[in-house]
């Protein structure tokens, strides 16, 4: 069994890769329309979320989502359940595939074939999803310590940067008054969604202590701050706009006199390569799971091991799909999916509350 610290590193690897998929260009459309005021918002509920999820499953010691409902919700409202989760995971991965392509073309080499980036790119994730669900803790663990300090010195740096224009961020905080929408609160609490991994990962982790829950607060808020405000104060308040990745045009402003590569942005780029392909990894391993979940029964626990590779064969296949699609689609794509996924979110929720209910039931 993994400690619970573990869980924290589930939180901190979704918080730090909303850098690089739609939430900041989600909260800088709206940046005039109430984005302060919706980060505000997305804090307390975001951690509300973590807290009631993480009780919740704390009931169900050792066990997945899939056992659950499959152990006390009737199969006409699991199946359909697991599926829609399913889904919500892959498409968690796939946005984030699909973003770095088109960010390696766009930044980093123009003559390369997307697909053979995209062909590299599914081999890493598609060998290592599946790996067992406490190996790829270990995984992650060791990539957030190489990892978390090269970031850290790339946001003390942007910050103290002479080019950094903090009028563009006053003006911008001018705005907080503005009541915050619906798709900024539900773009934000994304930064909070490492806490829904739970559903896999609860199978080796211990009970989670919740004492440090304040440290997620304030971690997630400057990550939303940061993650909205610096680019504003590098590419303007009007400019920032027209970016479609902005932390990584920010990124190409950015030198350093202290290192073998004078571009922030090559440092920028392989830190979260990495973190890109370890987050898509750990959403497919969820989603492979509750794939598999679908067709587990109480004779037999799990379908054979070579599923897998069919359910690898599907993914890939939906991957090459949607690969297609241009920048504008998958733009509007993503945001859709941040807030078709805050509403899955509280039905995860509610749906393992309502197993626990049913368990209280049986054994009264």
């Amino acid at each position: 069994m993994a400690k619970d610290r573990y869980f924290y590193y589930l939180f901190l690897i979704n918080a730090l890769l909303n850098i690089v998929n739609f939430v900041p260009k989600g909260l800088i459309n709206g940046r005039f329309d109430g984005s302060m005021a919706s980060i505000m918002v997305a804090v307390p509920l975001g951690l509300l979320f973590t807290y009631l999820f993480g009780k919740v499953m704390g009931k169900f010691p050792s066990t997945g989502v899939p056992e659950i409902y499959n152990q006390y919700l009737p199969k006409p409202l699991s199946l359909p359940l697991l599926l829609m989760f399913a889904v919500l995971w892959f498409i968690a991965g796939l946005i984030t595939l699909l973003a770095f392509v088109e960010i390696t073309l766009r930044y980093i080499s123009m003559d390369v074939e997307p697909l053979t980036v995209l062909v590299l790119f599914l081999m890493v994730v598609c060998i290592s999803m599946r790996i067992n669900t406490e190996s790829i803790l270990y995984g992650l663990e060791v990539l957030l310590f190489l990892n978390f300090p090269i970031i850290g010195y790339i946001l003390f740096k942007s910050l103290l940067n002479p080019q950094f224009n903090w009028n563009a961020v006053l003006e911008i905080v001018t705005h907080s008054a503005h009541w915050p929408s619906f798709g900024g609160v539900a773009t934000a609490t994304f930064v909070f969604s490492g806490y829904a991994n739970l559903a896999i990962f609860n199978r080796v982790l211990k009970n989670v202590n919740f004492k440090l829950l304040w440290l997620l607060g304030i971690s997630g808020f400057l990550v939303l701050l940061t993650s909205f405000l610096i680019p504003i104060g590098y590419l303007g308040t009007i400019n920032v706009d027209r970016h479609v990745y902005p932390w990584f045009s920010t990124a190409d402003v950015l030198r350093t006199k202290n290192f073998v590569i004078e571009r922030v942005l090559f440092l920028f780029y392989f830190n979260y390569l990495m973190l890109s392909l370890a987050s898509t990894i750990l959403h497919w391993h969820i989603s492979l799971n509750m794939i598999k979940g679908m067709f587990a029964s109480k004779k037999r626990k799990k379908p054979k091991r070579s599923f897998d590779w069919w359910v690898i064969i599907l993914f890939s296949g939906f991957t090459f799909a949607a690969q297609t699609a241009n920048q504008f689609k998958l733009d509007q794509f993503g945001q859709l999916f941040l807030d078709v996924r805050f509403g899955g979110e509280g039905i995860l929720i509610l749906s393992v509350y309502l197993a626990y209910r049913r368990r209280k039931q049986r054994q009264a």
